[in-house]
């Protein structure tokens, strides 16, 4: 019998709304957040139960190889209305030592962004755990940190062991690493469940992985020009592009031997590609995301409308370096826990 081609296909988006905001979830692996895939002969299933199934042929060889069936990288939208949980995520080896999963190396884009509106990374010079874990009991832990105005269009890479929040009315893209390790350092008293953040993963057990010193934020770098991928992140785990579609383009997946995935920020596009001659189109509308199987090695991305930009997201699967974990610190608990 002949072996079905695997093709361009919809994720059904999951939305979790909170106190202070909602994140939606375009593109997850979790287990208890896995995203839904939409059209064809693979709708109905999850992107767990396609990996089992298919393996290499939705991620490549190599990146099967390194990753196995955890679908490497996730997608969701992160809308803030007030002041979102501080929170730090630990590298790869911490979070497979620790709790057997991958860490949480991130990149946030942002879409949009009202008067006012900050991120809060890293902080603003050398601390130490002592005086990280007063501010933050007693809620002023914004005293220590690092604010960046933000504006769209914006690229923000969080490395592990920094900590990060949004404040105001903002909506950022976040592509990370496929992982439930956030840590909640603090919610600025408000109200956050078991369903939002794991009561394991918090302040006591994050001390120790926490990067204290001067976060430096990089430069940001010149634009591409229309058609021209625009690197915003290159890590170990994953890699994100922005393009800014004017015209078709063709895409070739042989070279990097990983799946691609398009996230439509602004505008609309089609991805099309040939099955047995002939010619299928995605159509991908903002706030759209589509996933284009490993074993799709030629296609096209047509915009549809001026002004499409999409976000693309894939894995070379490269060995990372060192990883960071501060042994120079001394955790601190409270003293009812000493």
């Amino acid at each position: 019998m002949e072996e079905k081609k695997l093709y361009p296909v919809h994720l059904c988006t999951i939305l979790d709304e909170y106190v202070w905001g909602s994140e939606e979830f375009k593109l997850a692996d979790l287990g208890y957040r896995d995203s839904l895939l939409r059209d064809g002969w693979l709708a109905g299933n999850t992107i767990s139960e396609v990996m089992d199934t298919y393996l290499d042929r939705v991620v490549g060889d190599r990146v099967y190889e390194y990753f196995g069936r955890q679908f490497p990288f996730q997608v969701k939208y992160i809308h803030c209305r007030t002041i979102s949980p501080l929170l730090v995520h630990p590298n790869d080896t911490v979070a497979a030592q620790r709790y057997d999963f991958l860490g949480k190396e991130k990149v946030w884009v942002v879409l949009r962004a009202g008067k006012g509106a900050m991120a809060y990374v890293g902080f603003r010079k050398d601390t130490n755990a002592a005086d990280f874990l007063a501010k933050c009991e007693d809620g002023s832990a914004l005293d220590l940190l690092n604010g960046i105005a933000l504006y769209p269009g914006q690229c923000l890479s969080i490395p592990s062991g920094t900590v990060n929040c949004l404040k105001g009315e903002v909506l950022v893209a976040e592509v990370s690493e496929s992982s439930p390790m956030d840590f909640c350092l603090t919610t600025w008293g408000q109200e956050a469940g078991p369903e939002e953040f794991d009561p394991e993963f918090n302040l006591i057990e994050a001390l120790d992985f926490i990067n204290y010193g001067a976060y430096c934020a990089p430069a940001p770098g010149a634009d591409s020009p229309e058609g021209i991928p625009e690197l915003l992140a290159s890590l170990p785990q994953f890699t994100v592009n922005r393009l800014r579609l004017k015209a078709p383009i063709s895409i070739s997946t042989e070279k990097c031997d990983s799946c691609m995935v398009y996230n439509c920020t602004a505008g609309e596009a089609s991805v099309q590609m040939e099955i047995l001659g002939r010619r299928t189109d995605c159509i991908l509308k903002e706030g759209e995301t589509v996933l284009v199987p490993a074993e799709v090695q030629e296609f096209y991305l047509v915009p549809i409308m001026e002004g499409t930009e999409l976000l693309e997201v894939y894995s070379e699967a490269r060995e990372p370096a060192d990883s960071y974990i501060n042994t120079n610190v001394e955790a601190v608990l409270p003293e009812n826990e000493q």
